[in-house]
Order: C-alpha cells, then structure tokens, then sequence
C-alpha cells in the first residue's frame, strides 16, 4: 500500500487507515470475534493507522483495539478522540481537566500510555480554541500524545489553532456524496501542512456493490434517523448510484474501491478512514490506494455523480449539533 504523512511533522502511514467506530455496530450489528477478524485483515493487508474515539460504544471500541493489541502485538498507530461528555447530560466539553481525563480513561482501554493523534472530536463553541490548543500542547509537551487533531471544524477555527500550536490532522466527512470540505476545508489543510483526514468515504456503506439496506439497520444504528436513509431520499440515492456501480464495473473496480480511489486523488494530504465491520467488506476496497484514477474517469465520475448529487442532508436536525458550518 502507498503511504502519505500524518501532518507536515507527524509519522508517516499507509494512505488509508482503519475506521473503528463500525466494530460497535454504529453501522450494523457485529460482534468482537468479527472485529477482530477484520482488524487482523486490515493489519494483514498493510493499514497500520487506526482511528477511535471515546465515545464510540460508551468505550468498547477502544476496549476491543486494547484487546486486538495485547493479543497481537500488532505495530500499529492510534488515533482516538474527546470532547463529548455524555453523563450527567450530553455536552461538549473541552476543558483541561476533562481533556486529561478522558487521555488517562482511553489509555487504560487501550492498553496503552501514547496514543499517536488525540482529536477535539467536537469543539466546545463558548471556550476559545486557544486555550484548547494549549491544553493540548501540554499533553504534547509530557510525551502523552504525538500531535492533535480537529474534527468537524471550520477553516478559520483550525487558522486560530494553527497559530497556538500546528494540527496533525483534521477530521471531517468527506465522499461523493458529501463534498463540503472542498468549499475551503482541504485546501486549508494543504496550505498549513495538515492532514486532512475524510470519514464515511465510502458513504456510510451506500458507495459498495452492495448498498446498505433501511430493513437491516437496527439500534444502535445511526443511518436509521439519517435524512439520506429514509425515503424517499433513500429510493433516489440508489437509483443515483446504479450508475456508478455500473462504471466501476466496467472499468474493472468494486463500486468501493473506485469511490475510495476518487477520495485518494483528492490530493496527497489525505487519508480516508473507511469503517468496515468485516474482513470479507474490507477486502473490496483495500487495493484503493493501488489505483490512479486517469483524468479521464474523473471526468466520467464527475459526470454520474457530480456535486451535490444525494438526496437529503448527511445529518438530521439532532446530529448537527456540533459541527461547525462554514458556507
């Protein structure tokens, strides 16, 4: 697999990482044998960049990962997030002592004492971002974290953290069928040597030979309450993507590892964490990184599925809490 950087100072990794959010079931039902299956076949097939959080499965996801390492030994990079508090209500918050807090908490299921990357995974809007960056900086400066990242923010928030301490990462969602970012974000992210790091790129499964379907989306499932899985956006979506799925076809691709291959010719400072709950799903994508799409085809995608083709928003009114709009 080709490899890129993980910011201007930061390690260098494989072009694509390891999406842990769906070993959860955020994306559909799973167990722990399976995951660990998948995440043996993702170490096996050269990704070492794994990305978490603490609020995934209430910290099974990080639980699950600390097991895979004990048992594995697996060389492996790790990102994991903080930011959202979920008792004695859900909020955001990103003070220092809740910061390092929430590190120490993620160590101790990880199985670790460094984790690579460490996210705002949303910002806490009424505490300026500089004194964030600077809590951060401190976990820097004791050898906790190798650098911090940003995730769902503005161009003009990650300027401000920029000019506190420089950002590895920055973490947004970003596919065919949600291209925001490039209305500033990613080109941002170039200029001040950040990597810019797209999740759901194969769009929440809906980008794969075979779509995700409404009637096996069960709790916790987060699609279900989603805008662009309910009809009749859902009907409208497929019906769009068929297309798509055809073209991949017969240029000799899966559905996903063409749209995985469009994310990575977006340029060199990306690194798209696809969520993959099994070794069999994974496998069609893997080979992404392997594929230069011509301009050609990308004129071609460009024309199946051209900006702003889906239907209905990426988030419902619920889910849009938190990240920040900027166009």
């Amino acid at each position: 697999m080709k490899s890129r950087k993980l910011g201007q100072n930061g390690p260098t990794i494989n072009a694509i990482g390891f999406g842990a959010m769906s070993i959860t079931g955020f994306l559909g039902p799973t167990d722990e044998a399976t995951s660990q299956r998948c995440m043996a076949a993702a170490v096996d097939h050269g990704i070492d960049f794994f990305d978490t959080a603490d609020i995934y499965g209430a910290g099974s996801s990080e639980i699950q990962i600390g097991n895979f390492l004990r048992d594995t030994r697996a060389q492996i990079k790790i990102a994991t997030k903080t930011g959202i508090q979920t008792e004695p209500v859900r909020q955001f918050n990103n003070s220092a002592e809740y910061i390092a807090n929430s590190l120490e908490a993620s160590f101790n299921r990880l199985g670790v004492d460094y984790v690579d990357l460490f996210y705002i995974h949303r910002r806490e809007a009424d505490r300026p971002i500089e004194e964030v960056v600077g809590t951060l900086k401190d976990l820097i400066d004791a050898g906790k974290i190798g650098g911090y990242g940003l995730s769902e923010v503005s161009p003009t928030t990650l300027r401000r953290a920029q000019a506190v301490h420089p950002c590895m990462a920055v973490q947004n969602e970003y596919s065919l069928w949600t291209r925001m970012p490039e209305m500033g974000l990613i080109r941002t992210c170039a200029e001040l040597g950040v990597a810019f790091v797209p999740f759901s790129p194969l769009a929440r499964g809906m980008l794969t030979d075979a779509p995700a379907k409404r009637e096996n989306m069960v709790p916790p499932d987060l699609r279900i309450n989603n805008p662009r899985f309910m009809e009749p956006n859902l009907s409208d979506n497929l019906a769009m993507i068929a297309p798509f799925q055809s073209w991949a076809a017969d240029n000799g691709m899966t559905t996903s590892a063409a749209a995985l291959a469009w994310v990575l010719s977006r340029g060199d400072h990306l690194i798209p964490i696809p969520a993959t709950r099994t070794a069999e799903h994974l496998s069609e994508w893997i080979g992404a990184s392997e594929i230069t799409l011509t301009a050609e085809q990308l004129t071609e995608i460009e024309t199946i599925l051209p900006i702003g083709w889906a239907y209905g928003d990426r988030y419902s009114v619920s889910q849009y809490l938190g990240p920040e709009t900027y166009c």
